[in-house]
């Protein structure tokens, strides 16, 4: 579920991921200086949002703010198709740029920003909270399922941030705002708005009554072509700012594996190198939620300390389970694909995959293995991946993964455990 990993990114997110990506800017119109910043106070913002920039922790701008800001400050208002992931700022960025042009004495509705779910409103919204603090005259109203106005009710606040379905009845059916008057209207998560049924309609149908002079900003994690052509219909003459793919590489990661017979004498194995791994933080990947819960079982049976992740988990235990993980309180986490997606944990230097990733049709998942062990390894540190195998099939599965990055898997032996701690120390 789209809308849950993005929402578990945010609630795990203390801080800006530091980003190495490159980002590509295409200008709508190629002529005009490209302007980028390197600190907040180069965008002439007003004191009270400086203020509140500042006491959020931002020194200074991050990678995509650095390109994105001047264009969305830009007079005149300039539209904007950014892609970016969870993490790198975009958020703080589309709130400043709502913030500025807001008139705080004018008493009704002049920024829309649509999210794909009530919680990711609530998230933006904390962020509008928090940004606007040293702005009191500003105000924040959500267009929310559950948030039941009086008919003929006139919305006074001035920021208005909500989902899809209601924001359009507030505009058409119910008249709570006047979309003629709205300045800017952001699209947060066009990625995750499409693949909701019904949301990509009404998105179009609230920017049609819009302005048209009105300031558009679409943001997406990632960029498909369903992406693009909804971003299209949305975003006329638009800048776009682009995060080249980061070159994924294995380099600074030792890859091994471990020959077994059966699940238990993977757990067995596991223990033998247990003392090694522990030593720094560990992350565990298994196919099944019921392999990651017996595993997590009986790890805790031989007095083990883990942490488990698991699909069925409301998105905010998740956070929890992931925020004692990131704090050192647990050493090991065990858990399937589904709960690792974009899971950024600095101390992580040992991957162990418990079962091999595999594809529904059981094809070896390359992407998937990439994804898995580039949980190490990050931030210019040595990492380790080790996989058990337990089957011919298995085996295979390994060899061919070899094969699709020509990078050798080497076979563990308890001399090369000297080797492993000295990796994790």
């Amino acid at each position: 579920d789209k809308a849950a990993q993005s929402l578990l990114n945010k609630l795990i997110r203390s801080n800006l991921v530091d980003n190495t990506n490159q980002v590509e800017v295409l200008q709508r119109d190629p002529t005009s200086p490209l302007y980028s910043v390197k600190s907040f106070e180069e965008l002439r913002l007003k004191p009270q949002l400086l203020q509140g920039v500042y006491a959020m922790g931002f020194n200074r701008p991050s990678k995509i703010q650095e390109n994105a800001l001047p264009m969305m400050l830009a007079e005149p208002p300039q539209n904007l198709i950014a892609q970016s992931q969870s993490g790198t700022g975009k958020t703080a960025a589309f709130v400043l740029a709502m913030l500025s042009r807001v008139e705080p004495n004018n008493k009704f509705p002049q920024c829309l920003c649509l999210s794909p779910t009530y919680e990711l409103a609530l998230q933006t919204g904390k962020v509008i909270e928090q940004m606007g603090k040293f702005y009191p005259e500003l105000n924040l109203a959500y267009a929310v399922r559950g948030n039941k106005l009086e008919r003929g009710h006139k919305i006074s606040e001035q920021i208005v941030i909500g989902t899809p379905g209601t924001v359009l009845d507030w505009c058409s059916k119910l008249k709570f705002i006047d979309p003629k008057r709205i300045k800017v209207f952001v699209l947060d998560e066009a990625d995750v708005m499409i693949a909701t049924q019904g949301h990509q309609d009404q998105s179009i149908r609230i920017q049609r009554m819009l302005p048209k002079d009105c300031q558009m900003l679409l943001f997406s994690a990632t960029f498909e072509d369903s992406v693009w052509k909804f971003a299209e219909k949305v975003v006329p003459d638009p800048n776009i700012i682009k995060l080249k793919r980061e070159e994924e590489t294995l380099d600074t990661i030792k890859q091994y594996y471990v020959l077994c017979n059966s699940r238990e004498e993977k757990f067995q194995a596991l223990c033998n190198i247990y003392g090694a791994i522990t030593i720094a933080q560990a992350m565990i990947f298994c196919h099944t939620r019921k392999t990651a819960g017996w595993l997590a079982g009986e790890l805790s049976r031989e007095g083990h300390q883990v942490a488990l992740l698991s699909g069925e988990m409301m998105v905010e235990q998740r956070a929890a389970v992931i925020e004692r993980f990131r704090e050192g309180k647990e050493k090991v986490l065990v858990t399937t694909n589904v709960c690792a997606r974009g899971i950024d944990v600095e101390q992580v230097s040992v991957v162990i995959n418990f079962d091999l990733p595999v594809d529904k049709d059981g094809n070896p998942d390359n992407e998937t293995y990439l994804h898995r062990i580039g949980r190490t390894g990050r931030f210019g540190k040595r990492g380790l991946a080790i996989n058990m195998v337990d089957s011919k099939h298995s085996m295979n599965i390994l060899n061919r993964i070899q094969e699709h990055f020509n990078k050798k898997i080497h076979k563990l032996d308890t001399d090369d455990l000297d080797e492993i701690e000295k990796i994790t120390n």
